[in-house]
């Protein structure tokens, strides 16, 4: 069956969805938007929750030692999220949904135990669990939609996957509204029990993707190896490079976002209550501007290629976080500037999008899944020590913006690495 065009030309009718492929990207989409709700979380309530827990902890809540403690719990979080590479080996072997649905139920039920710790040391460890549920979540959504949507919708499909995550910061911004400013953060961390719910769903409801049941299984030579061997080395180092640059602007852009807007709101007189929600406020402008970057993406992809829109997308980046944290942070009464230029800074990060759409082209199904989380989650370690890195930036210079206006740095050695990547515009996807 045809469409007619505006022209009057006919093109093909995009084909249709089953149930089976509806339910799945549903369930696929709520497990990333609930995901990205648990992962901001911890960023909206940092203070209030290390204020409480260092006393307990026999550590003086002071402004500095609370930037350190939230310096290493949030490099704990990135290295949770690096080891959760283990997820991919065994979604290779034992199947998407079933692995998808336990990275669901883990990063859910240490996010509302969360809300239990009694001292920073047992905050510590929950963070760092549910970061190896969060990482690994992601990996196994794209792959899943990848492999179960036809190909003449899987492209379009990646970018309305990745603007769950982002949905998920809406999410958390409004409870941090709501919740978090009138019962206190660990009402927000039992916020985050409810994706418990999706992976009950995913495991009873959801069947495995064709390409995964009928594909070769991997054979006695481990996945992780295999992702390095001459055919797929070039593009795995490359892969996980660009990762990385993205992972260290995400949370440039989004971590510290939150409290810059805290800090700048406090500075023009603002009361506490008024400043987290202008922190809220911020953060949901943050996750607009990002669903529609992820929106664009995949049609710009197509059109453009792979490697110059994900070039676009590095390059806005690198221009936005300058303006952002280096510029509009120092304006006189810059709060409103600031929040501003934070739609410009979501636009570009979705970025991510590219991944979920390109990683899948460039590795077969039997490795597939390993390759996914190899390259999403192994620049999470590098993602850690920068962000050391920048709490001592932070503490040396006595300010926020200039040491993250720095990350952009990053986008520039990515714009350096894009040539080296392999295009796949006008491919499908590989058995």
């Amino acid at each position: 069956m045809n469409q007619t065009t505006a022209g009057g030309a006919a093109r093909p009718a995009r084909t249709p969805l089953n149930t089976q492929q509806i339910r799945g990207f549903w369930a696929a989409w709520f497990g990333w938007t609930l995901d990205g709700m648990d992962s901001i979380i911890y960023a909206l309530v940092l203070v209030p929750a290390l204020t409480e827990l260092l006393p307990r902890s026999g550590i003086a809540a002071t402004p500095a030692h609370i930037g350190l403690a939230g310096s290493i719990l949030f490099a704990l979080f990135l290295v949770g999220w690096g080891l959760s590479f283990i997820w991919g080996p065994i979604a290779d072997r034992f199947g998407r949904t079933r692995v998808l649905a336990a990275t669901i139920f883990g990063y859910a039920l240490f996010t509302g135990l969360a809300a239990m710790s009694q001292n920073v040391w047992e905050l510590a460890v929950f963070r760092l669990l549910a970061g190896i549920g969060i990482g690994g979540e992601w990996a196994l959504a794209g792959t899943f939609v990848a492999e179960s949507w036809p190909e003449d919708r899987r492209k379009m499909g990646a970018g309305f996957l990745q603007t769950g995550y982002y949905a998920g910061f809406f999410i958390a911004a409004a409870l941090n509204f709501t919740v978090g400013a009138h019962y206190g953060w660990r009402a927000m961390f039992l916020c985050g029990l409810f994706p418990v719910v999706v992976s009950i769903y995913t495991m009873l409801k959801v069947g495995e993707p064709d390409k995964w049941e009928h594909a070769a299984k991997p054979t006695r030579r481990s996945p992780l190896s295999e992702i390095f061997s001459a055919q797929y080395r070039r593009r795995t180092l490359v892969n996980s490079t660009l990762l990385t640059v993205a992972i260290i602007g995400l949370w440039a852009g989004a971590v510290y976002e939150p409290a810059a807007i805290i800090q700048l709101a406090l500075k023009q007189g603002m009361s506490h209550l008024q400043a987290v929600h202008m922190a809220s406020i911020g953060t949901g402008i943050l996750s607009i501007g990002t669903i529609l970057g992820c929106l664009a993406l995949p049609p710009m992809a197509e059109r453009f290629g792979r490697k110059n829109t994900l070039s676009l997308y590095f390059l806005g980046m690198a221009i936005c976080i300058v303006i952002s944290f280096g510029w509009a942070f120092y304006v006189p009464n810059g709060l409103d500037v600031f929040i501003a230029t934070l739609f410009f800074l979501g636009f570009f990060g979705g970025n991510f999008a590219m991944f979920s759409l390109w990683l899948p082209e460039q590795y077969e199904t039997r490795v597939r899944a390993t390759a996914f989380a190899f390259n999403t989650s192994i620049g999470r370690f590098l993602g850690a020590a920068v962000n050391f890195i920048l709490a001592a930036a932070v503490g040396h210079m006595g300010t926020l913006g200039t040491p993250v206006a720095w990350t952009a740095v990053a986008f520039v050695a990515g714009l350096l690495v894009i040539p080296f990547a392999l295009e796949t515009r006008g491919e499908v996807l590989p058995s």
